[in-house]
């Protein structure tokens, strides 16, 4: 199995989500009242929304990611059901990409008629046209055929975001595809380009400075790009997305996964021993269980919107109240920080 299948499955019974309050990082603030606002949908939920960096966009704290959809194969009436629910109660950031199978048609299929009403993300480097090499998809014209195909896919002239999907460091450095990126935002394909990975290839993206955003893994069992990349995406003011925000809910299982896209962090919770991921509070489903306080630290550092996925059409909203209690307090908070520290090896980096 790949690690972009891996990344669809399980994830729907750890869909969580956010809403309510301006949230403290560690380090200062994610969403200061110049870049936080709330939005109440029909339902009369609020949602916190924060600027996406040098964007502009206004994104709502929780967002919709699609790999689920695609890999579980996912009858279309049910993501019909899903993602209207989602945009009624405060959706607005769409994340998907052209390797998640049929995601970006499904997605086009239930909610291409409201598009004005949310921002589409996709992501490019793992299609390749019949005949040509594998790296093609990592060439300048890899990229702007993979983004023309995902146009059509997704019924749109244009996009909000492109990323490039976890490449590594030295086809970065080699940099075509970062130029594909940049042709089609010239062209008007897409507003925005960013890149989607981790570890050191993520700090190269952010480093480089050709880059709008960076989406990473951020979580209670991935806190590497807390120190590597976060303050440096701020400093840059790159709009930040959190992926795999909830460390796919890994205090779940009384075992070891056999899905090995969850095993690394299975592994690495039992090490970590945090007190709310076991027991009662491992079942507790609400914002001071593990799911809500390992969502609210995400929420904490500099990121202005977490990607889940899901495929309960009630989810998104019955999620989006968790985190009406606020940030975590000071003593949560330190207390993660440093089991982290003093517990993970230099061999803990960023999970892709």
């Amino acid at each position: 199995m790949s690690e972009f299948s891996r990344r669809a499955l399980l994830q729907s019974s750890a869909a969580l989500a956010i809403g309510g309050l301006a949230w403290r990082t560690h380090a200062g603030q994610a969403a200061s009242k110049g870049d936080a606002s709330h939005a109440s949908s029909d339902t009369g939920d609020t949602i916190e929304h924060r600027t996406f960096g040098k964007t502009g966009l206004s994104v709502a704290v929780l967002g919709f990611g699609g790999a689920e959809i695609g890999y579980e194969n996912t009858d279309q009436k049910t993501v019909d059901e899903l993602l209207n629910a989602a945009l009624d109660a405060g959706l607005n950031v769409v994340d998907t990409a052209e390797c998640y199978i049929n995601s970006e048609e499904q997605i086009a299929r239930a909610i291409g008629h409201r598009r004005k009403e949310y921002h589409l993300f996709t992501k490019v480097g793992h299609w390749v046209p019949d005949g040509q090499p594998k790296d093609y998809a990592w060439t300048k014209d890899g990229v702007l055929a993979s983004i023309e195909r995902s146009l059509k896919r997704l019924n749109t002239d244009v996009v909000e975001l492109v990323q490039l999907h976890s490449c590594n460091i030295d086809i970065l450095k080699r940099g075509e595809c970062i130029e594909g990126l940049e042709a089609a935002k010239k062209a008007g394909k897409t507003k925005f380009i960013g890149y989607s990975g981790d570890s050191v290839a993520a700090r190269h993206a952010v480093e480089t400075g050709r880059f709008d955003t960076l989406q990473t893994s951020v979580n209670i069992c991935d806190q590497q790009s807390i120190e590597l990349t976060l303050p440096l995406a701020k400093e840059k003011n790159m709009g930040v997305i959190a992926k795999r925000p909830i460390a796919n809910a890994v205090w779940r299982y009384d075992s070891p996964p056999k899905n090995d896209y969850h095993s690394e962090y299975y592994s690495r919770i039992q090490k970590l021993a945090y007190d709310f991921a076991k027991g009662d509070k491992a079942k507790d489903a609400g914002p001071d269980g593990a799911g809500g306080i390992a969502l609210r630290f995400t929420l904490m550092q500099h990121v202005h919107t977490a990607i889940v996925g899901t495929s309960n059409p009630k989810r998104w909203s019955q999620n989006a109240g968790l985190t009406k209690a606020g940030p975590l307090s000071e003593a949560q908070l330190k207390a993660i920080r440093e089991t982290w520290k003093k517990t993970a090896p230099e061999s803990w980096v960023g999970q892709v």
